[in-house]
């Protein structure tokens, strides 16, 4: 089969237009509808009903653009490796992990893995939703569960626990509960348990929520519920990673916190000699080891 007509139908069925597909291609629109009609002459077969608002793919065009979706993510990863030399660390590298991880401990710190490698190229991807690495959506996962999908590495790189936090100056103002039956005179706030999340964190909210709290803010990430708690707004449920960062921040009740919660970290077996895999690996790991040494450090001096 003709490689560069699949290239061609690939980018016309993704933009679901000759004209937008041509300015990707750098061809024509003409060139690029014969070589589709070459390609439908070849097959016997339709790829794509035409309409006025552009072109959807038929049955059968909707299988080989799942062949050369595979085809093309192939080649993405078979070029992305050939790259990576040994001495250098360069090119995209796609991460997922959720949004409150991602926005309040890993994009924070992000500084000094570009100062290390000022070429690099990340594709941050914040969301609750498990994408496929094998099929790379993703080069590079941090997850708050062991990852189930098949072929990947994994590494647990620490356990977190949700907890209740406060400002000074919101607890000065509000006063220090002593146990669950003061939070009456308090306000909460929390991820909604009803939105994307860790299954500890949601139990820990629906467990307060439970009791008579007059006044809550329930935020859809973790991010939106220290925002809350910063700007003195009431006590919040935050993962306890947090604690590095916002010295300040005071815990409250103690004895309340959810079930330990492991984050991994981990990437398809073929990625296993990428360079741009193995430096950002490292370097988390080497953060987690700062966090862990911190911790030990404050509760020596506690």
């Amino acid at each position: 089969m003709d490689w560069d007509k699949l290239r061609i139908f690939h980018a016309v069925a993704d933009a679901g237009s000759l004209t937008h597909a041509g300015d990707v291609l750098h061809l024509s629109q003409s060139a690029v509808s014969r070589q589709i009609r070459a390609l439908e002459e070849m097959l016997g077969t339709t790829l794509f009903h035409r309409h006025a608002r552009g072109l959807i793919l038929t049955e059968q065009g909707e299988l080989l653009f799942d062949a050369t979706s595979t085809m093309a993510k192939k080649l993405d990863t078979a070029a992305a490796r050939i790259r990576d030399s040994e001495e250098e660390v360069f090119g995209e590298l796609k991460v997922t992990t959720t949004t409150g991880f991602g926005t309040l401990w890993l994009a924070p710190r992000l500084i000094k893995l570009y100062d290390r490698y000022p070429d690099l190229k990340i594709d941050l991807m914040l969301e609750e939703r498990v994408l496929d690495l094998p099929m790379r959506e993703a080069d590079v996962a941090i997850r708050m569960k062991e990852p189930s999908q098949a072929d990947l590495i994994r590494k647990r790189l620490l356990n977190i626990r949700m907890r209740l936090y406060a400002t000074p100056e919101y607890l000065a103002r509000s006063g220090t509960p002593n146990n669950m039956d003061d939070l009456s005179t308090q306000r909460l706030i929390c991820q909604n348990p009803m939105t994307p999340q860790v299954s500890a964190g949601a139990a820990l909210a629906n467990r307060l929520l439970a009791h008579d709290i007059p006044s809550t803010l329930t935020v859809n990430n973790y991010f939106g519920v220290l925002q809350g708690v910063l700007n003195h707004i009431g006590i919040g449920v935050l993962p306890d990673y947090l604690t590095a960062d916002f010295p300040d921040l005071v815990r409250v009740l103690p004895e309340i916190e959810s079930v330990e919660v492991p984050v991994f970290l981990a990437y398809p077996e073929e990625l296993r000699q990428s360079r741009r895999v193995t430096a950002f690996r490292d370097f988390v790991q080497e953060e987690i080891m700062a966090y862990r040494r911190q911790q030990i450090d404050d509760a020596t001096s506690d």
